[in-house]
């Protein structure tokens, strides 16, 4: 174990998952010169990518991990490394299965990986975004395990993360950082540990108030979004312009928040956060109706795409099966390079199926791995690489249709008005425009 040693060697940070939450809180950390860092990681090509300056995350630049490269005590796959330190967060995904039940598989293993080293007297913390009572349910067995006594010789926190990928004006600096703890000791050290980097705090009564806050917050996105796209369909029939509506509802001083439309919802929040909450909610025999139903709208949304475009080609005199039909965007949002859950994946597999040529554009994800029937390329390939293609008038000229899902703000919007055949635009980002078809 090859551990650099500066003034700060006693106050070490390990932070475990080194992804969209793990690595700005690195740097955070890093920029404070009040710790040193220890980055953990699973995948040994994050790290290789790290020890090499590079970033793999679209809006952490290369010299951001030139720092963290710079400045890091070690960046490793190996977790005997906690065993030095004081603080440990982990920060890690939790998605959900088929079922729609959470998937705790990332927390469960790092735990297997970790405990062997955590200590006396360590301050432990999760991040990640959980259903109410996961932090105990993982973290306390392996306390009682190993003979700890939470709040007396080790010290359990929960502080969710509030990232948003790509969002220029809120980032870890200026988001208010809740913070939990098993015991009050427990909370005051989290808190501590936060607000000694600048970090400001709301302190809340118990982690499972944290836990469900998150939950909360992510899902009030989810139904407001569902509305809008409700209201979008209902638009659609009635032959209405739904952001026209929505720019009119703003100008109402009070009682009302503008969400947007979209082709469905990706990441790894807002698509899964709601079934999270469901799926603890049936154990106190409750059947959360309203959050189901904004998780089914929003999941319905990639298929009223594939219809729009059905239509469009329809009104060309063409099929599915013999078109050529040109992507924007495939990360699940716009200035960014995530593409979990992301509904242009759900629309490009399903026009594939339907025997359509697809291209695709994105700076940001220059290739994507796509699930495609059998019959389209060989009985023994399930999946099938797409690289994007660049965007001029030669590649527009030649295709059928076009279709918006993620509007990155560097793409030529000129361009694609003046040279394609027709548009179905998924996020609003033409009014007026003869070719143009609204999804």
């Amino acid at each position: 174990m090859n551990i650099k040693q500066n003034k700060n060697q006693n106050r070490i940070i390990a932070i475990i998952g080194l992804g969209y939450v793990g690595l700005p809180l690195i740097i955070k950390f890093l920029n404070s010169k009040k710790y040193n860092v220890i980055g953990i990681d699973n995948d040994k090509n994050k790290i290789n990518d790290l020890k090499k300056g590079r970033s793999y995350i679209s809006h952490i630049l290369h010299k951001e991990a030139k720092f963290i490269r710079d400045n890091a005590l070690n960046l490793s796959d190996n977790y005997n490394l906690i065993e030095k330190a004081n603080v440990i967060i982990f920060t890690l995904p939790t998605p959900i299965t088929k079922n729609k039940d959470p998937d705790m598989s990332y927390i469960s293993s790092a735990l297997k990986s970790a405990k062997n080293f955590f200590k006396k007297n360590q301050l432990v913390i999760l991040e990640s975004t959980v259903y109410p009572g996961a932090t105990a349910d993982y973290f306390l067995p392996i306390f009682k395990e190993k003979n700890f006594i939470v709040g007396k010789n080790i010290f359990l926190g929960y502080s969710p993360e509030r990232e948003d990928p790509g969002n220029k004006n809120f980032n870890i600096s200026n988001i208010v950082k809740l913070v939990s703890g098993y015991t009050n000791k427990c909370l005051s050290k989290c808190e501590q540990i936060y607000s000694s980097i600048n970090i400001k705090t709301k302190k809340v009564s118990s982690i499972k108030t944290a836990e469900i806050t998150k939950l909360y917050e992510n899902i009030f996105r989810s139904v407001n979004i569902g509305l809008v796209n409700e209201m979008k369909l209902i638009s659609d029939k009635m032959n209405l312009d739904i952001h026209e509506i929505i720019e009119a509802a703003k100008t109402k001083p009070f009682g009302f928040k503008a969400f947007y439309p979209g082709p469905g919802l990706g990441g790894h929040c807002i698509p899964i956060d709601p079934y999270l909450l469901t799926w603890k909610a049936k154990q106190y025999d409750l059947h959360t109706k309203f959050v189901e139903l904004s998780g089914d709208i929003n999941n319905s949304m990639p298929s009223f795409v594939i219809g729009k475009i059905g239509d469009t080609l329809n009104s060309l005199k063409k099929n599915f099966s013999k078109s050529i039909i040109l992507i924007i965007g495939v990360a699940y949002k716009k200035n960014i390079n995530d593409t979990r859950e992301s509904p242009s994946i759900k629309i490009i597999e399903s026009l594939y199926a339907k025997g359509s040529k697809i291209l695709y554009h994105d700076d940001y994800v220059k290739k994507i791995n796509i699930k495609v029937p059998k019959k389209k390329f060989s009985l023994r390939k399930k999946n099938h690489t797409l690289r994007s293609v660049k965007l001029d008038k030669q590649t527009l000229k030649k295709v059928d249709l076009v279709c918006i899902v993620s509007d990155h703000d560097y793409i030529d919007y000129k361009l694609i008005k003046d040279y394609s055949r027709i548009i179905v635009d998924c996020r609003g980002r033409f009014r007026h425009k003869k070719n143009l078809v609204r999804a």
